[in-house]
């Protein structure tokens, strides 16, 4: 098949520069998209009496042949044909003939077409993003469900902080997924807006109906200005941006599970089937599929300032650099996606260890606040709570002791404002209880936010 631009040209194109320039290798995956756009963009051109029934059936009929054909695998993709779009083109002419499949490209250009087939591919990307993210928050918020009793040392600084209920900690990582989810769901608002019409920049000559179009294809609403249909890829960045913040927020819950199935800390235990061995340590158990979806965090990332440096320096409208927009787009999606479904499988396989309550309070010193709070309600002011708790730490450092095993004239020698009900205080599950404030770690609230969250969910 000829080059659609031949006519201008005298020599033939290098076979390098064809091979340079020929996007088929990956653009071959949006076949679906670009045929479900040509099919409505015919369906308007009949409707609009631009072209005649005749042809409009020739090409639907053909386009569907070629749909049955991709699906099967049997459809004969060539570099040499240069995109997605001159492949099909080029086989509905084998099928229908020239004089019909020509009529196809009548009132729109491969600049519109792409920004089309792109948005089509991502509002599909986008659901099925948000149905992963969905089950994996389902998925978390059974584990929370079910682990309500237990009790972790919670962390800042790396360093042991104060306890909480380990269904308080995976609630967390659900409020981040929602938030993602939301930040999917708004970007998508933002990709269902129709280009097609826009043509190569300017618009089209013929009288075509773009809200007829745009309905065919189920967007609801279609672009304003031209020049700016077939130059953006904005919403492309931001499906971009919300997925590099998804894997941001799954590397810091699989730092955690790599910390966390350490021996140093062992409080969870992965299943055999997301973790690996080692080739020269028999006794190993490696978390690799966390620590995977860890380092696949970092080419998402990358994706991201890939298409925002691409961006940065294009005038308006189309410039051929764009074709290298699809290759991050595409890795983004599938990463994202992939990532989400081990995560999720890896998480429901996930064996979270108990730790007793002398374990807790072993090291850490996990409920010195609670001592400081205590003073405070026999009167002391904080900062001179803090102090004085602060030194009751350092005497237990001094002599190996712990909080909780403190005598009370041992803690009276300090200051005589600890009485005997220190101890109660000072409890590993009362410290948890404790803190019933709505957003804290106290089950009363944890059993509130699940019961909230499993209804959101639905």
């Amino acid at each position: 098949m000829k080059k659609p631009w031949s006519g201008r040209f005298k020599q033939s194109t290098d076979i390098l520069m064809e091979t340079f320039s020929a996007s088929i290798s990956f653009d071959k995956r949006l076949y679906a998209c670009d045929i479900e756009g040509s099919i409505a963009h015919c369906k308007m051109l009949a409707h609009c009496k631009i072209i005649s029934p005749t042809d409009a059936r020739k090409i639907l009929n053909g386009l569907r042949r070629i749909l049955r054909e991709c699906d099967a695998g049997r459809f004969p993709f060539s570099d040499k044909l240069e995109d997605i779009h001159m492949n099909i083109e080029s086989r509905l002419c084998e099928i229908i003939g020239p004089a019909a499949a020509g009529k196809l490209h009548t009132a729109r250009s491969r600049n519109d077409q792409i920004c089309l087939d792109i948005r089509l591919y991502l509002r599909n990307e986008v659901d099925e993003t948000v149905q992963a993210i969905n089950r994996l928050c389902k998925t978390l918020v059974g584990l929370a469900k079910k682990n309500i009793d237990r009790v972790i040392p919670g962390y800042t600084h790396l360093q042991r902080a104060q306890p909480v209920l380990l269904a308080h900690h995976l609630l967390a990582y659900v409020e981040m997924l929602l938030r993602d989810e939301e930040r999917f769901c708004d970007a998508r608002k933002r990709i269902n807006v129709m280009p097609l019409g826009s043509a190569a920049l300017a618009g089209t000559n013929f009288p075509i109906d773009r809200k007829y179009t745009a309905k065919l294809l189920q967007f609801p609403e279609i672009s304003h200005n031209s020049m700016d249909a077939v130059a953006d890829r904005d919403f492309a960045a931001e499906f971009c941006s919300a997925a590099a913040l998804l894997m941001m927020h799954l590397s810091r819950f699989c730092e955690e599970l790599v910390i966390w199935n350490s021996s140093e800390f062992g409080f969870v235990e992965l299943s055999d089937a997301f973790t690996t061995g080692s080739s020269i340590m028999p006794q190993k158990k490696n978390p690799d599929a966390a620590e995977l979806i860890r380092g696949k965090s970092g080419r998402v990332f990358g994706n991201l300032v890939a298409l925002l440096t691409l961006m940065k320096g294009l005038p308006l409208a189309y410039n051929k650099d764009l074709q290298e927009d699809k290759e991050p787009l595409f890795d983004s999606a599938d990463t994202t996606q992939v990532c989400l479904k081990i995560f999720t499988a890896m998480m429901k396989s996930a064996k979270f260890k108990s730790l007793s309550a002398a374990e807790l309070s072993s090291r850490g010193f996990l409920t010195a606040t609670d001592m400081a709070d205590y003073l405070v309600v026999k009167g002391v002011p904080f900062r001179e709570a803090h102090e004085i708790t602060g030194k009751t730490v350092a005497y237990c450092l001094d002599n190996g002791r712990t909080l909780d095993d403190l005598s009370l004239r041992e803690l009276r020698k300090i200051s005589r404002r600890f009485q005997d009900d220190v101890s109660q205080h000072i409890a590993i599950k009362n410290s948890v209880d404790r803190k019933n404030v709505y957003g804290g770690t106290a089950k009363k609230q944890v059993r509130a936010q699940i019961s909230r969250l499993t209804k959101k969910l639905k």
